[in-house]
């Protein structure tokens, strides 16, 4: 039996990047087929971690990551899976995809399951001192609508088969993770998001 997991993550405090607990709250009134997890990890990526250790056969992460597309522009990533070898050190309140990946990497026994990142340009996000800014872009705001649409169609293709590589339906936003060598840059490059 396939297990699912869709994980929203980002910190709901600095604009775009709150794309992903976004997304989980805009799928309350249209949940997901029955077999799929849906969870909002926000910044607890030490949470995420071990969750990616409980025998997921697919995750899905809905995140805020700069791939130099138009803003709001949605795309399937596959990322490059880490060994486990060198793990990043733990952030208690931090949510950087990469650094929780290979943190559960380094944690468990067994391999990852499958990981995919349906990913949001975004358009606005705070730099350097700036604390919070509330709200997401326009065209990111947009496109929270375009993902919970988008995850009614990825995640029963990935119940139906785990391995499939399901696309996108918008000709503008990528069709498929082909850009698996080529991690996303999540959160703009902030680490605590």
């Amino acid at each position: 039996m396939t297990r699912l997991l869709v994980a929203g993550v980002g910190n709901i405090f600095l604009g775009d990047d709150a794309f992903g607990p976004e997304v989980i709250r805009a799928l309350g009134p249209r949940p997901l087929p029955d077999g799929a997890r849906v969870r909002d990890y926000g910044i607890r990526g030490m949470d995420l971690a071990y969750t990616l250790l409980d025998g997921w056969s697919v995750v899905v992460l809905v995140d805020a990551a700069a791939r130099g597309e138009r803003p709001g522009t949605l795309s399937l990533v596959e990322p490059e899976l880490p060994d486990g070898a060198s793990a990043a050190p733990p952030e208690a309140h931090g949510m950087d995809p990469a650094k929780v990946l290979a943190l559960a990497a380094h944690l468990g026994d067994e391999p990852l399951p499958r990981v995919l990142v349906l990913a949001c340009e975004p358009g606005e996000l705070p730099r350097g001192d700036e604390d919070i800014a509330p709200g997401l872009s326009e065209p990111v705001r947009d496109a929270v609508a375009r993902a919970v649409t988008a995850l009614h169609q990825l995640v029963p293709a990935l119940l139906a088969d785990p391995l499939g590589t399901p696309a996108l339906d918008r000709p503008e936003e990528s069709a498929a993770p082909a850009a698996a060598g080529r991690p996303p840059t999540t959160g703009g490059g902030t680490e605590d998001h």
